[in-house]
């Protein structure tokens, strides 16, 4: 049987949640990844932050022990780039909404920059900080006169030390709303950016992993590729039994070890050691003697998503299922069953034992199913 390596040439690796969690790799990570290049399977990083230059990015990634060049890194900003090249002429005349980082990506490809509505033929909106109202009033001007509009991504919030705060899809909504149009997305979950990694590295046999079912697994779907979800930062197991079909993965795992593991163990499917079988008034009922939780997870969800998926309430029956679900987060604080749909906190979010809170990320979602944040 092979392992899931075995399947890929390339890694699209997702960060913050997947290799790491604000100043710390997430442990494993970096293993994992360097693991993956002995096999001849490289990584690559892609990242939603157009904000800063794929050159920093490295950097970080370095500091933290992951083996990254500057060409190892994809951000929605080349792919917003590329986007306006394919549909602009050269020289053709770009409002920019974004930092320098975003300017560098869009001259590099034989456009100008402007700073009038009134001579630009596009406008791109990446998130800076120092984004205000004249900016984006410039944007709308522009926009609603018929300019050619790409946002880098359309993360409402991102994560601070302060908590989740404005992010790029906050700004963007302020033109959208202004102008009642639509910009084309460069970033996950758009397909944009995990074709033009598959492009620069060469990709025949990608593999989209991350912690996001909402930009890594629903951008992965996309694009068509091959999706793994690691437990390790913003979806955790409730969040996946809920999912809609856009947002399932191919493959489900605790973190970034799996990538050694067989990949038919890795999928959703009836697993050794549990049963699911279905309760009173459409509840799920967890039983077995199995000893990993994640295994328990991927029964539940091949059972639950066969069924159509949606809300459900999940119930264990016997010791290790208590265990199981307890891990997993899906149980009520009384060791009963939950609902997974509730907007209740799970009492232990990670099935991953000696991790810590992600408290670099954006943790206020709810369990609502297809919540996008």
């Amino acid at each position: 049987m092979t392992d899931l390596l075995a399947r890929h040439d390339v890694l699209l690796a997702d960060l913050d949640g997947t290799l790491y969690r604000g100043q710390a790799a997430v442990p494993g990570a970096v293993e994992a990844v360097r693991v993956a290049g002995q096999r001849g399977v490289r990584t690559v990083y892609v990242t939603n932050n157009a904000s800063r230059r794929p050159a920093a990015v490295a950097e970080h990634l370095e500091e933290l022990g992951f083996p990254a060049g500057t060409e190892d890194v994809v951000a929605s900003s080349q792919a917003a780039a590329s986007l306006l090249a394919e549909q602009l002429p050269a020289g053709a005349r770009v409002l920019v909404v974004g930092t320098e980082a975003l300017v560098a990506e869009v001259t590099s490809r034989g456009l100008r920059v402007v700073e009038r509505a009134e001579d630009a033929d596009a406008v791109v909106q990446g998130h800076n900080p120092e984004t205000g109202w004249r900016q984006l009033a410039e944007a709308t001007v522009a926009v609603r006169g018929g300019a050619l509009w790409v946002a880098c991504n359309v993360d409402t919030t991102l994560p601070t030390e302060r908590g989740p705060l404005p992010g790029n899809g906050s700004m963007v909504e302020v033109v959208r709303l202004a102008t009642g149009r639509e910009p084309q997305v460069a970033g996950k979950p758009g397909p944009a950016l995990l074709h033009e990694a598959a492009r620069r590295s060469g990709a025949q046999r990608p593999l989209m992993v991350g912690d996001r079912l909402d930009t890594d697994i629903e951008g992965g779907r996309a694009a068509g590729m091959p999706t793994l979800l690691v437990l390790t930062g913003v979806s955790d197991a409730a969040e996946l039994l809920a999912a809609p079909p856009a947002l399932r993965p191919d493959y489900v795992a605790a973190d970034l070890d799996a990538l050694t593991a067989p990949a038919d163990d890795l999928a959703p499917a009836p697993r050794p050691g549990w049963e699911v079988r279905a309760g009173t008034s459409g509840a799920l009922v967890l039983s077995g003697d199995g000893t990993d939780p994640v295994d328990a997870l991927r029964a539940l969800c091949a059972e639950h998503w066969a069924a159509g998926g949606g809300p459900v309430q999940v119930e264990a029956d016997g010791p290790a299922a208590r265990d199981a679900v307890r891990r997993l987060g899906l149980g009520a604080p009384d060791g009963g069953s939950a609902t997974v749909a509730s907007s209740d906190p799970a009492p232990d979010t990670r099935p991953v034992p000696g991790t810590g809170d992600d408290t670099s990320h954006d943790t206020s979602h709810d369990h609502t199913a297809g919540a996008h944040r």
